[in-house]
């Protein structure tokens, strides 16, 4: 199977703290820009920050998985355990707040993989994880 870059655009109170967050905190490269929205590459996928109002009083949702309260929704990247542990060291040297701690999820079971959870400046939720088999990726 051959993969393709996916794109997804997601809103941001603050274009400036986005900038910061996700060029130099998750080390993303910067492509396009305006004054209303910033283009990054994240691990060759392109995300675009556009900038919107922050709403006020919407609750953040949880669903439970594997014991954990998983925000939802939540957008992410799945890496190799290389690029993943790299991430999780690189994050929590740089002193970021998790929601989920990185850790290895349905340990021994078909799907195992790492996962870590945290939230951009703007509230929105992340998740990167990874799987030693990437045949498991899907796997029931």
């Amino acid at each position: 199977m051959s993969l393709t870059p996916f794109h997804i655009a997601f809103p941001v109170d603050d274009l400036a703290a986005a900038r910061e967050f996700y060029g130099q905190t998750l080390g993303c490269p910067e492509g396009r820009s305006s004054t209303e929205w910033i283009d990054f590459d994240l691990f060759g996928h392109q995300i675009v920050a556009h900038y919107k109002p922050r709403a006020a009083g919407e609750a953040i949702h949880h669903n439970a998985v594997d014991g954990h309260a998983v925000p939802v929704p939540h957008f992410g990247v799945v890496l190799t355990m290389e690029q993943w542990q790299g991430l999780a060291d690189r994050l929590v040297a740089a002193g970021q707040k998790f929601e989920i701690e990185p850790y290895i999820r349905f340990k021994g079971e078909v799907g195992e993989q790492a996962t870590m959870f945290f939230y951009d400046p703007a509230g929105n939720a992340l998740e990167f994880k990874a799987f030693a088999d990437l045949t498991q990726v899907f796997a029931k």
